[in-house]
């Protein structure tokens, strides 16, 4: 039986974790069908909710997370997902999706780019 609350949309908030580095690479959501193939697969899945749909992470890049650990909060509503990330995290080419900081000039892009975006996705 699982404890997990999601909430009213049937989502729950998803850490992601990179096993090796700690470092937090994503946060994403996931449904019960994205859990389940997440559980399944030992890879991680997720429920987009600009395209409204379930994808599995890496699909069109090849960048997937093997998972490592799922772990519940004490609230059992938010995921952390500890995963082998491969090549990178974020769509943009950036290892995570946190790869800028908050300076007294704005926001400083910090992280490193570890591939070119449009030669993986194209144009968009």
């Amino acid at each position: 039986m699982e404890d997990i609350k999601f909430d009213a949309k049937g989502l729950v908030p998803v850490v992601v974790q990179d096993e090796k580095t700690r470092d937090v690479v994503m946060v994403a959501y996931m449904n019960q069908e994205a859990y389940d193939l997440t559980v399944k697969t030992g890879k991680a899945h997720y429920w987009s909710r600009s395209r409204n749909q379930l994808w599995l992470k890496g699909e069109s890049s090849g960048h997937f997370q093997m998972v490592k650990g799922i772990y519940l909060d004490c609230d059992n509503d938010t995921i952390l997902l500890v995963v082998d990330q491969k090549m990178a995290a974020c769509h943009t080419g950036y290892w995570s999706c946190f790869y800028r900081l908050r300076t007294d000039e704005g926001w400083k892009a910090v992280g490193e780019k570890v591939f070119d975006e449009k030669s993986v996705y194209g144009d968009k």
